[in-house]
């Protein structure tokens, strides 16, 4: 018997199809979190980096996206036409923005 056919007699069986799909959605639902809303005082702090910011500028964004908090640092650039700030080219919604800090 050939080394593959040997490790193909030990693979696990899936008895229930589709069982790893499903339990991975309900995973993914219970780890979900709600978006929750700013302070007064953060939405300033973030509205006085976002109006200081310099072409090119490195920055560290936490940001809000299915459900889950998202951390990305790379080079920002505004958009404030579109309401939107790219980081590293990849589109944000400035309405997503949790926390934004320099460098």
């Amino acid at each position: 018997m050939s080394r593959t056919d040997r490790a193909k007699q030990f693979a696990p069986f899936d008895a229930l199809k589709g069982l790893h799909d499903a339990l991975r959605v309900k995973e993914f639902e219970h780890d979900r979190i709600t978006k929750g809303e700013l302070s007064e005082e953060k939405a300033t702090e973030l509205s006085k980096i976002l109006i200081n910011l310099e072409k090119g500028e490195i920055l560290t964004v936490k940001y809000f996206k299915d459900g889950q908090n998202v951390i990305v640092t790379g080079v920002a650039e505004l958009d404030v036409e579109n309401k939107i700030i790219l980081i590293d080219k990849t589109p944000l919604n400035l309405d997503d923005i949790l926390d934004i800090k320099k460098g």
